[in-house]
Parts: C-alpha cells; sequence; structure tokens
C-alpha cells in the first residue's frame, strides 16, 4: 500500500518549501547548457563546503573516446597499496561532472581514510549510452591495473555513485565480474541508483513533483541518454545477481526512483546474495549532495560510511 502522507524530516521539508518558493523553470525547460550550470549551483548552495585534502589531483587515463578526467582524492600523500575507491558522480548521464560532486568526494575520502579517484566520463546527449559506461568501465580498469600516473598500489576497488553514478556502479561491477580486471571490485555502494525501468512504478507517480528530483527531468535524462532497454548496462537488473560483490546499497524513501533501487535489493535477494540495504527516510534524491542545506543528512553519509567499512571488514575476514 503507498504512503499518502510520506514522513518528510523537518530539515528537508524547509530545503524543499525553500525550493518552491523559488519557482525556478524545469530541467526540462532549459536548454542544455542551463540544466548543467542549474546542477552546479544547486549542489553549491546546497553541499557543505569541500574538504582541504593533502592531495586532490587531476588525472587521466585511455579510453574508448580519448582521454578520460579523472580527479584524485587522497588524506595521505603516501600509502601503502590498498583498496581504491572509484567514484562515478550522478547527474542523468547529462549534467554532472567532477564539480557538482567534488565536496562529496573529499567528503569520501576523509571519511574512508582511503584514496577516490573520480570518473569524468563523457555525457548525453552529445555521447548518448553506452558511452559513459564504456568510460566507468576503462578507466576503473585502469585504476585496478596500479597505473604509476595513481601514485599508489590497488589490490580492491571500491565502486561507489549516486543516481546514474549508482547505475554506473552496478553495470562495472556486472562487466567486471564477466571479464575481471587486474585487482577485484571488493565492494560496490550504489546510492539512489536506476537499477529498472522507473516509468509506471508507485514511486514515480508518488514523487513526481517537489522532492527536488521530477518525474520530467527523469523523462528529459532518459530522451538524452537514450539507453537500451533491452542492455543490462543501461538497466542492471537485467544483469546477472549471483555474482554480483559484496554490496551497500542506499536509497531514500522520497526518491521518484526509490522502488527501483529496491528492485535491485530484491534481485540480490532472490539471487542469494548477502548485502546491507540501507533506505534513508524522510530525506530525497540527492540527499548526499545536500549536506549544507538539510544538515541531518550528514549523518545518513556517515551511516552509509559505517555500513562501507563493516562490509569491508567482513568480507576480508571472511576470504571473500
Amino acid at each position: 500500500m503507498t504512503d499518502q502522507t510520506p514522513f518528510v524530516r523537518p530539515d528537508m521539508k524547509a530545503f524543499l518549501d525553500g525550493l518552491a518558493a523559488m519557482a525556478g523553470p524545469s530541467i526540462a525547460d532549459m536548454t542544455l547548457e542551463e540544466a548543467r550550470a542549474s546542477y552546479v549551483a544547486l549542489h553549491g548552495m546546497a553541499d557543505r563546503p569541500a574538504r582541504d585534502l593533502p592531495v586532490m589531483r587531476d588525472l587521466t587515463c585511455p579510453g574508448p573516446g580519448g582521454d578520460i578526467p579523472l580527479r584524485l582524492y587522497d588524506t595521505r600523500e603516501d600509502r601503502d597499496p590498498g583498496p581504491v575507491i572509484t567514484f562515478y558522480h550522478g547527474g542523468g548521464f547529462v549534467i554532472g561532472d567532477l564539480e557538482t560532486h567534488h565536496a562529496l568526494c573529499t567528503e569520501i575520502a576523509a571519511l574512508m581514510d582511503l584514496p577516490v579517484v573520480a570518473v569524468d566520463y563523457r555525457r548525453a546527449p552529445e555521447h548518448p549510452f553506452p558511452a559513459a559506461i564504456d568510460d566507468c568501465e576503462a578507466a576503473t580498469r585502469w585504476i585496478a591495473s596500479s597505473p604509476g600516473a595513481l601514485g599508489r598500489g590497488c589490490t580492491g576497488i571500491i565502486t561507489i555513485g549516486d543516481s546514474a553514478g549508482g547505475t554506473a556502479t552496478l553495470a562495472v561491477g556486472q562487466l567486471l565480474a564477466s571479464n575481471a580486471a587486474d585487482a577485484p571490485v571488493v565492494l560496490q555502494v550504489p546510492i539512489f541508483p536506476l537499477a529498472s525501468d522507473a516509468m509506471g512504478s508507485a514511486s514515480l507517480d508518488q514523487f513526481s513533483d517537489g522532492f527536488v528530483l521530477t518525474k520530467p527531468a527523469i523523462e528529459f535524462f532518459d530522451v538524452a541518454y537514450a539507453a537500451d532497454r533491452s542492455d543490462p548496462r543501461g538497466f542492471p537488473i537485467l544483469g546477472d545477481h549471483a555474482a554480483a560483490p559484496p554490496t551497500v546499497l542506499v536509497t531514500a524513501s522520497l526518491d521518484p526512483i526509490r522502488d527501483s533501487g529496491r528492485d535491485y535489493a530484491k534481485a540480490l535477494t532472490d539471487a542469494g546474495v548477502s548485502f546491507t540495504f540501507l533506505e534513508m527516510r524522510g530525506v530525497t534524491h540527492s540527499f548526499t549532495n545536500l549536506r549544507g542545506a538539510v544538515p541531518s543528512t550528514q549523518a545518513d553519509l556517515e551511516r552509509m560510511i559505517a555500513a562501507m567499512k563493516f562490509t569491508l571488514a567482513t568480507s576480508e575476514a571472511s576470504g571473500a
């Protein structure tokens, strides 16, 4: 049964009321340049400031469409070989970039005390599906090979991303399960991902407007990205879940694509895969980038980080 009056946290409600009062145009009514600028502006207004880390360095790696821009974050100048976090940004595969998720990447690097490499994959509509996934896979394989340019050895990959980046997280996990990289994926962390087709879902109907991500925006991204609805790289629910790596799956209760993440949780359960499922109650899509305007979401991020550390520790202890 669908809740008619879903719980909304007070600080989340205040932020949503503020957005409504601004009464800006829908993303679907903007030009591509305006849409991308509005996404940068939203995160700049709503996120916490970036942490100042000892290592923040731009890199590139070879990709199928040319060099792929990357950004390395680390709390230490020097490290022994160990896991490397590979981050894929959100934005519907259309509007995000390294800058929109810069603050979040500094926070993840600081809280995990592990290197983070953010991937600036090609975006639609200039480069539609599967260009973004091809770039994410290529960058992840490059990182797994412990290239000298990275300056530290990689013994395992932790893939993580929000929204479209969550979709990429799942797709890369499946691609590397079927064709291994030089280092294994030791943990995947899809954050409010699009795993299955959201069209027609109850959550899309319930939260179609007024909850940060809107149905028109989802339709805008869907047309621009043009993912093949029969391809697991576009809709990872279609892939093999039995070989999924250790997983921390995160959804938001007020998210129009929430049910897509829940579908993935069911698929893992049906495949007999153990995982951690966190649904953050009373918050919207993109809560990981709203930590300044919605202070309670910092605790949500820290809860996710704690689950990541726990899953890594238990996987190592079991030899997985």
